[in-house]
């Protein structure tokens, strides 16, 4: 067993994340670039004739690529070049000529800046450069380093995730590296295990701190990809001391095809009791998916009662079933990192992508064509084989009828996230729909799935559904439009905000206050009115909210997409307070992210 420690996933109140996984030996995962998690359209100003379906064309572009990571060159190499300069003719030890492998890698020409590091741009939907203005590094350091995900708003989590991974400036105050350690770590933590990676891949070889050696060792190991450990062993190895870069020496000489070396460096770490138990059988294993390697391991999960990023990551890159048990160790982040893992089936998926869409990490699209893929696997149990045959029809149905009739089949279940997780997925196929003449039930069910995925000028047609009724069952359909339209398409007055607060119950009443409040889509007088009534005050009465104001202030928007995200750092909306709705909502209305304001106000009705 590692020692107490090592490699433990932050299975606290926070986790770690995922959002694309890639192959085992796949080196060009550098070349891609995170996906899109808006509709077309989304937050751009609305035109000014009436709003009409979405279109369900391709999502924006996807950001320009970063560099791939650069391979060391072979020691031969590196060996031949040195001999060839007259003026050094003494041996260099191993991690000497991985220090002149990475030099003559990288000419000063070719070299990464550490001043601003991310794939995002303001013209791929990325935040400005001074995003985070002139905070402290490491004040924001802090900040992600101890904030608990995943996040209870799946639209929280989606504007910070483009926070994170944006091209902004390094503090003064912080090394470069290690601020991108910062904002991977909590990549992972939120369930973006892919987007950690294009981070850690955003940095030349050469320049890694410890901090960040240590977060890339997370990252390989919650993309299931333990051959990306290989072109940073060696330099790992000269500043850490932890067992699993040891065993990277061996699991990469397999991978290289020496299976010489890694015997001899599994034998000696079973001597030194490096790694034992579960962890020492899965290296092995790994070792054995190896060029030319014959060793066949069984795994046994006997006796181990905790699931850790080590045994996650080689567990799933040789495909080895994890006991469902193991998984109750972990946080949803984990089965979020399951969710694209390239080994693994797409039934053995299903889980983790459902829990992936409802964290934010999977968009609509992405979530539809998982369902595709399990559509396909002959072996899919009927339960699931149902879900999507009704997803199927929801898109593609003969009428109107049908495909609504379908989409009940996805939103109508007692567990209130997988509702949710229907909702994303039927997204799409509500936006596409006419206003037609529906039941109340449904035409709530509809703005929610719309809004849930960003189509709010689709979702604002169906205002003139809701007018046409006057059942109780419709009045979440209208705050959610009243607060998730981009322009307002539905009565918003203090006595209709007053009669909402008493027929939903405080829990609702109040969040609709507070969103309403934040957008501006009541007077301060009235707001201040409806608040002292239910017990609401806007007034910050805490650091958070003084701070989130403050960052609003000036300006910076990447610190207040962090800070909104850390006031959601609880399990589920039942445990948001109210005020701190509203602050997350004033906030960024007043720095210009409005449509990502209107979508959490609109998904805490939604939710609730």
């Amino acid at each position: 067993m590692y020692r107490k420690g090592f490699l433990l996933i932050g299975l606290l109140a926070g986790g770690a994340a995922l959002a694309l996984a890639v192959p085992v030996l796949d080196a060009g995962f550098a070349q891609e670039t995170p996906e899109s998690l808006l509709p077309p359209g989304f937050g751009d100003t609305p035109p000014a004739e009436q709003p009409r379906p979405a279109s369900p064309g391709a999502p924006p572009p996807s950001p320009s690529a970063p560099p791939a990571m650069v391979q060391p060159l072979p020691t031969d190499l590196a060996i031949a070049d040195n001999a060839s300069n007259a003026t050094e003719d003494v041996a260099l030890s191993e991690e000497e000529l991985a220090a002149q492998a990475a030099k003559y890698d990288l000419p000063d020409n070719a070299r990464r800046s550490l001043d601003r590091v991310g794939p995002l741009t303001p013209e791929t939907r990325g935040f400005a450069p001074d995003a985070f203005g002139r905070e402290s590094g490491q004040f924001l350091a802090t900040l992600m380093k101890q904030s608990h995900a995943p996040f209870a708003s799946r639209w929280a989590s989606i504007l910070l995730r483009r926070a994170l991974l944006s091209a902004t400036n390094t503090p003064a105050d912080i090394n470069g590296a290690d601020f991108v350690a910062e904002r991977a770590w909590l990549l992972l933590r939120m369930g973006e295990a892919d987007s950690a990676r294009l981070l850690v891949q955003s940095v030349d070889p050469d320049r890694f701190t410890s901090r960040l050696y240590a977060v890339a060792m997370q990252t390989y190991l919650a993309t299931a990809d333990p051959a990306g450990l290989c072109p940073l062993s060696t330099g790992a190895l000269r500043t850490s001391d932890e067992p699993g870069w040891q065993m990277s020496k061996a699991i990469c000489a397999s991978l290289a095809g020496d299976q010489g070396t890694a015997s001899g460096v599994l034998n000696q770490a079973q001597r030194q009791g490096t790694a034992s138990g579960v962890d020492y059988r899965l290296a092995e294993k790994v070792v054995g998916a190896g060029f030319n390697a014959r060793r066949s391991v069984k795994i046994e999960w006997t006796g181990v009662d905790s699931l850790t990023a080590w045994r996650f990551g080689l567990a799933t890159a040789t495909n080895v079933p994890i006991p469902e048990e193991l998984w109750g160790t972990a946080g949803p982040h984990v089965r979020a990192w399951e969710a694209r893992a390239p080994t693994l089936s797409p039934v053995r998926r299903w889980d983790g992508a459902n829990v992936a869409a409802r964290l934010g990490v999977f968009s609509n699209a992405a979530l539809v064509d998982f369902y595709g893929d399990v559509a396909t696997d002959p072996d899919v149990p009927d339960a699931i084989r149902d879900r999507t045959d009704a997803l199927r029809t929801a898109y593609s149905g003969a009428n109107v009828g049908n495909r609504i009739d379908a989409m009940r089949t996805l939103w109508r279940t007692d567990d209130k996230n997988l509702r949710y997780v229907g909702l994303i997925a039927v997204a799409r196929a509500a936006a596409t729909l006419p206003v037609t003449s529906a039941t109340s039930e449904d035409t709530v069910h509809l703005i929610a799935a719309m809004l849930s995925a960003g189509y709010d000028r689709s979702a604002a047609r169906w205002a003139s559904a809701l007018a046409q009724s006057d059942d109780a069952a419709a009045e979440d359909g209208w705050a959610m439009l009243a607060l998730g339209a981009p322009t307002p398409v539905v009565e918003i007055t203090p006595d209709r905000v007053s009669n909402y607060i008493e027929a939903a119950g405080s829990a609702k009443g109040r969040m609709l206050l507070a969103g309403l409040a934040g957008l501006n889509r009541l007077s301060q007088a009235d707001a201040n009115t409806l608040g002292s009534n239910t017990g609401l005050a806007f007034t910050p009465r805490s650091r958070w909210a003084r701070a989130i104001g403050a960052a609003a202030q000036r300006g910076e928007s990447a610190t207040v997409a962090l800070l909104a995200g850390i006031g959601m750092q609880v399990p589920d909306w039942s445990r948001v307070p109210p005020a701190h709705l509203y602050h997350i909502v004033a906030a960024l209305h007043r720095v210009g992210l409005d449509p990502e304001a209107r979508m959490i106000a609109a998904e805490a009705i939604a939710r609730l």
